[in-house]
């Protein structure tokens, strides 16, 4: 079994993952709970109490627009989140986890860095589905260096930030700079998040399931 961890000030919460079909082995309430954490509740209730604080500072028809434009942006987002949580659950079913473990896991040393930071330069979109894959990645066993570095190279030298933004706006010799400067700070940071002496254990490491004829 593999077992999908999660920290929040302390409280763990463990999702149990059956290898060998990829489908959660949780009941539908259970998983509901893994899904609305402490976390949630404490964002919801700041919500609330920000959306009360400015009803009574503000009057009704700020608190009205307020609502109105959140509701509109939840609309525009919540497909983009639909979809890149999609992808990713297919990423998770279709790729041979035991191979993506040896390829950026805990012993893939430089080159799992270099692999994580290509993948990070080239994953589109924004953070729904970029995180979205970092779980995947997780999940699949690879390091917290590896997951480090792809993350980071996705926020600082994704290639669709580089083509819709530093090309037309800055030219292409300093984006060429840029991107030249940057890239070892990827590297850097990844190196860095192997070092540090902190216990940051995002997924237990893959084991293949075992062959039932033996």
């Amino acid at each position: 079994m593999h077992r999908w961890r999660t920290a929040s000030r302390g409280d763990h919460a463990s999702i149990t993952m059956a290898e060998r079909s990829g489908k959660p082995a949780l009941s539908p309430r259970a998983l509901i709970a893994a899904g609305f954490g402490a976390g949630f509740w404490a964002f919801a209730a700041l919500a609330v109490a920000a959306g009360t604080a400015c009803y009574v500072i503000l009057g009704g028809d700020a608190f009205a627009e307020a609502l109105g434009d959140d509701m509109a942006l939840l609309a525009a987002t919540l497909p983009r989140i639909v979809i890149a949580l999609g992808i990713a659950g297919l990423v998770w079913v279709l790729l041979p986890r035991d191979r993506l473990s040896a390829l950026i896991g805990l012993k893939s040393g430089w080159s799992g860095l270099a692999v994580a930071a290509a993948a990070g330069i080239v994953t589109p979109g924004g953070p729904a589905s970029a995180f979205s894959l970092l779980a995947v990645l997780a999940g699949a066993g690879a390091d917290r260096g590896a997951l480090v570095t792809y993350i980071t190279a996705w926020s600082m030298l994704g290639l669709q930030r580089i083509l819709v933004w530093d090309v037309p706006f800055m030219g292409v010799e300093f984006t060429a700079i840029r991107f030249l400067i940057s890239l070892p700070l990827v590297i850097l940071a990844g190196l860095i998040a192997r070092r540090l002496p902190l216990e940051l254990r995002l997924a237990d490491a893959y084991r293949p399931p075992e062959d039932p004829r033996s």
